[in-house]
């Protein structure tokens, strides 16, 4: 049964009902007032304006009243809807796993859909991998996603030839003209799979979440796959950043220096430093530990407050074993506002239960399809330290 949003509505505020009300006494103390300044009784036209007065006034004070009842109501919302789908995420779960343990379930709007390969999986267990997906990768999540399918282009202005200037002017003279120019980028979507196979004596052992444990192979296997493409990216494929143009080149092949990590986060503007963090990867934070600057502070502090417990430069430091050593050549650090890059993750993941085909592995498989694609979308957001060619 649905719950009854009990909340009365009204026109005006209790600021303004309380000054109607304060004008309304005024009024009627004043009627009073000028028949006891002529030591008079009231005329029958003063009565009936003292009535009516009396009268709103009561009317208000009931509404003002109701006004301050009506604050301590809460509004109710229907929760039918959400135990609807909760109950319909515990079945798709429970059907999964039964399919998994090759128990048949005897309701028919719980059975999974089968094809000649498998059984195609309820969107609940691929929604909760794409979720752990998210939870795993600070870079998926820093990023902006455009979760849809197909090819989309997305505008952005650029200003690196010409940008809208402001100048003085006078009058009858014409303004010259200049402005920036609209340009994009395309994201397409490049398909790629991810296999787990369950020993079928896991799968046996009615103490083994078969669940949990798909969704946790899954979602790291996935997360791992899309970290490493959005920082390296694959040629003629999804490029990440890989195409990041704003660059510092160490002076050595081999090591980093303290001013070439000041002039790397001065490649990104003011505006964009607030939400800006450092990635790299753990050799080379280990490398950045040992570093100092003039007063024999290390530059690389542990900060129990920070995201990942150590800051740089005022800035959190992400260590991804996805990034290059500092090694020639090689784009060690990555600087920057995330939100620059681009990331388009079709919303439909396709998971299929292949219970035959690794039968002689004495397993049971479970694959996924995505399609990804990635590209920098805003390139003053996002800068590379790159080690010197050799």
């Amino acid at each position: 049964m649905k719950n009854i949003k009990r909340v009365a509505e009204f026109r005006a505020t209790l600021k303004n009902l309380t000054e109607q009300r304060n004008d309304k006494v005024t009024e009627l103390q004043s009627i009073l007032d000028a028949a006891k300044a002529e030591t008079r009784a009231m005329t029958e036209e003063e009565m009936t304006k003292f009535t009516s007065l009396e009268k709103e006034i009561k009317n208000l004070d009931e509404t003002i009243a109701a006004e301050t009842r009506a604050k301590g109501l809460e509004i109710l919302e229907d929760t039918k809807k959400d135990k609807t789908i909760e109950e319909r995420a515990m079945v798709e779960e429970r059907a999964f796993e039964n399919y998994v343990r090759g128990i048949v379930e005897q309701r028919a709007d719980v059975n999974l859909t089968t094809g000649d390969n498998g059984a195609v999986i309820p969107s609940t267990i691929a929604n909760k991998i794409i979720k752990k997906v998210y939870d795993m990768s600070p870079i998926y999540q820093l990023a902006t996603r455009y979760d849809i399918g197909g090819t989309i282009n997305i505008p952005y202005y650029d200003e690196n030839t010409q940008s809208i200037q402001m100048a003085y002017a006078t009058e009858f003279v014409e303004l010259e003209s200049t402005s920036g120019k609209f340009s994009n980028i395309e994201l397409k979507g490049f398909l790629a799979g991810v296999l787990s196979k369950i020993s079928k004596s896991l799968v046996n052992n009615s103490q083994f979440a078969i669940v949990p444990f798909v969704i946790n192979a899954m979602a790291e296997s996935i997360h791992r796959w899309i970290e490493k493409e959005l920082l390296n990216g694959t040629v003629n494929k999804i490029e990440g950043l890989s195409t990041v143009t704003q660059a510092v080149t160490t002076a050595s092949a081999t090591a980093i220096i303290a001013d070439e990590l000041i002039d790397l986060q001065e490649t990104v503007p003011d505006i964009y430093q607030g939400s800006a963090i450092w990635i790299m990867k753990k050799s080379t934070r280990t490398a950045i530990r040992k570093l100092k600057d003039n007063e024999g502070n290390y530059l690389l502090n542990k900060d129990i407050s920070a995201k990942w417990g150590y800051t740089l430069l005022g800035r959190d430091v992400y260590t991804s074993d996805n990034m290059p050593a500092m090694v020639t050549g090689n784009t060690a650090i990555y600087y920057g506002d995330m939100s620059g890059l681009a990331v388009k993750l079709s919303e439909d993941m396709n998971i299929e239960v292949l219970r035959e085909k690794y039968a002689t592995q004495h397993a049971i498989g479970v694959v996924g399809w995505i399609e990804l694609d990635s590209k920098v979308e805003n390139a003053q957001k996002i800068s590379k330290l790159v080690m010197k060619e050799s």
